[in-house]
């Protein structure tokens, strides 16, 4: 069985500002197998987040290809791509994108009853996984109720409930305390356990460097920098 779920080949992406080309992303080429847990590092700006919208097939690349579970993304209708976003791939938001009129444990549910779970079991699973990231006391509040690092941790929840084969975080600490961190860490590497594959960009060097290796981006190029043994 092929242990790869990520191949990306010659990915480029660039856009056009006041008539002059500005290249994002140069020519990457990396893969990424199941159940690796993986810091994406590189200075601000330096495409980090348009790296993981294009592996989330929320952006197209300008050239290249990105094979997902073998499938050439490239080649899949609009339907396969949603599908692919509803039941392997989640994303956490850099500015957490939860729905304001929904409240704490709604917003966390929200990926398993768009899959059609059950609703009592995907209840108490949000309230565990709540706990978790301590918004235990805080089920029935609604976003503008929250401090911005709670409406992080509410995003963060409900990326993770989904447990999907790739977990992609765009600084999914950022604006978390330190303990609060390292209990969000700790779960990541409870998913690497299950084979569960996470991507996530990150300035924290302590975090970065716990992962089993490290993608760095600068200047539009990507190397890889191996970390713990």
């Amino acid at each position: 069985m092929n242990k790869t779920i990520l191949n990306i080949k010659n990915l480029k992406k660039f856009f056009f500002h006041q008539n002059e080309k500005v290249e994002v992303l140069k020519n990457l080429n990396f893969s990424i197998k199941k159940g690796d847990l993986i810091a994406l590092t590189g200075p601000s700006g330096s495409g980090k987040s348009t790296l993981l919208h294009l592996i989330a097939l929320m952006e197209k690349p300008s050239s290249g290809k990105i094979f997902f579970l073998e499938k050439n993304t490239n080649d899949i209708n609009e339907n396969e791509i949603n599908k692919i976003r509803k039941f392997n791939i989640s994303l956490i938001f850099q500015n957490n994108n939860l729905i304001s009129d929904l409240n704490v444990i709604e917003n966390v549910m929200l990926p398993l009853l768009i899959r059609q779970e059950n609703y009592k079991k995907s209840y108490e699973k949000s309230k565990k996984i709540l706990s978790l990231v301590n918004l235990s006391k805080r089920l029935k509040f609604y976003p503008s109720d929250l401090s911005g690092g709670e409406q992080q941790r509410v995003a963060i929840a409900r990326s993770l409930i989904a447990e999907t084969d790739l977990i992609l975080a765009d600084e999914p600490t950022g604006n978390l305390d330190y303990q609060t961190s390292k209990e969000i860490f700790n779960y990541f590497i409870k998913l690497k356990k299950m084979k569960k594959t996470i991507l996530f960009a990150t300035h924290n060097r302590e975090l970065a460097n716990k992962a089993d290796y490290k993608l760095s981006i600068s200047n539009g190029n990507i190397k890889r920098i191996n970390g713990k043994k």
